[in-house]
Parts: structure tokens; C-alpha cells; sequence
């Protein structure tokens, strides 16, 4: 989806603290990922608070993963590597309206720092195959990248059982965060699914709470403070 939307022109590629590549809006002055590291971040709030954490308190079988922002693809190949190594079956729907040029995917740095032999071949897979179509990365790993605004997606009722929300930040892409957006979010997720993000915001938990999730303030990443967890009850 192309809307001229000048905030998201031109991203920059840079060097994050653990050595692994973001990418940097020069129009909204914000990254993709934590200065002080994408790779340790992504490990910490999304697979370690948010895959782990699930894969502990059920074995249902596929674990369907929600993701609001594809953005670099950090999270889904770190998705993929998880379901490989854990033996268990995941589908991710993953939304993003500002999809990367290709050319630019290409120079991430992800596979060769996690250093995995299979890491490249899936990492280019996710980005060179079609938008909007279910595509087998591998044997135990599905991803379908949706070309679209959250705000008009249409999402299932009681299906993910994971949210992954990776939108920048409340302060930066505000329209993400309204707390209409985030009941629907809220209504997607199976009974038990749980929503992770690395915001900590006052006013996320408490429009988390009113919508119906049970709220954990967690550790953050490296160089943050704190994250969020919810839990649908």
C-alpha cells in the first residue's frame, strides 16, 4: 500500500549497539528498532515475553501469530528459527502499509549474524515471495505479509494467539495505538492469547486493561526500562 505518506520515505539503513542493522526515518527522526540493539530487542519482547512465554502455557498446534508492522522481517525470521529448532507449527499474518524495497531488504544483516545456515534462504523467501498470499517458509513455518492499514484490516474473531505489536512508537504513528484499534485487536485473540509490545506507555495499560486483558509490566530490552505484556482472560 503506497499512500504518499512522507513519514515513511526514505528509510536509512544503520548500525544498532549489538551490531545487527534498523532502519531509520529521517521524516518521523525514529528507528525501526531499539539504538541499542534490533536483534537482542526482537529476542527479548517477542520471542523470549511473547513466543516462549505462550509455548509454555499451551501446546495448541498451529501457534497463530498476529504481527502489526513486517517492517525489516526481524521478527519473523526469528519466528521461523523458533518453530524449526521447538519442533511446533506456526502461522503468522503479518500487516505492514509501508512495505520495504527489496533492494533494501537485501543488505539486513540478520542471517549472518544469527549465523544459521537456514537463516538466509528463509529470510529472502519472506521477502521475495507475493503480499497477501500464505507462503511455507518452511515444513513447520507459514507467513502471509498483509499489504494494509491496520485501521482497515479485517481481522478474524478469537483467532491469534500471539500479537506481536511491533508499530512505532504512540508519539510517532498514533493511529495504531487508539484504543479502538486495540480492541480489535483485542477481539482477534483466542481466549488465553497474549499481546506483547515493547511500549510501556501509562495510557497503552491502561486502555489494555479497560479493553479486557490482564496487564504485566515486564523487564525491557537492553537500554529500556520496561515492556508490556497482556494476557486475553
Amino acid at each position: 500500500m503506497n499512500d504518499d505518506d512522507e513519514r515513511f520515505n526514505g528509510p536509512e539503513l544503520i548500525v544498532t549497539e549489538d551490531g545487527s542493522h534498523s532502519l531509520y526515518l529521517s521524516a518521523m527522526k525514529e528507528t525501526y528498532h531499539s539504538f541499542h540493539g534490533a536483534l537482542q530487542e526482537s529476542e527479548h519482547v517477542f520471542i523470549r515475553s511473547g513466543l516462549e512465554y505462550f509455548s509454555v502455557q499451551s501446546d495448541v498446534s498451529p501457534i497463530r501469530i498476529l504481527e502489526i508492522g513486517f517492517g525489516t522481517g526481524l521478527n519473523a525470521l526469528l519466528s521461523a528459527i523458533w518453530a524449526a529448532e521447538e519442533g511446533r507449527n506456526l502461522f503468522m499474518d503479518s500487516i505492514e502499509a509501508y512495505p520495504l524495497p527489496l533492494d533494501l531488504a537485501n543488505q539486513l544483516n540478520y542471517p549472518k549474524l544469527i549465523g544459521k545456515e537456514t537463516s538466509q534462504p528463509w529470510f529472502d523467501k519472506m521477502h521475495e515471495n507475493p503480499w497477501n498470499k500464505q507462503i511455507s517458509i518452511h515444513s513447520s513455518f507459514s507467513l502471509k505479509k498483509v499489504d494494509n492499514k491496520l485501521q482497515v484490516q479485517r481481522l478474524s474473531l478469537e483467532t491469534y494467539h500471539i500479537v506481536f505489536f511491533d508499530a512505532f512508537a504512540p508519539n510517532k504513528q498514533s493511529e495504531l495505538w487508539e484504543r479502538e484499534v486495540l480492541a480489535r485487536v483485542f477481539q482477534s485473540q483466542a481466549p488465553g492469547g497474549v499481546f506483547v509490545t515493547y511500549c510501556a506507555k501509562g495510557q497503552l495499560k491502561r486502555d489494555l486493561k479497560e479493553i479486557g486483558y490482564r496487564v504485566e509490566t515486564l523487564p525491557g530490552p537492553p537500554g529500556k526500562k520496561e515492556m508490556v505484556r497482556g494476557i486475553k482472560k
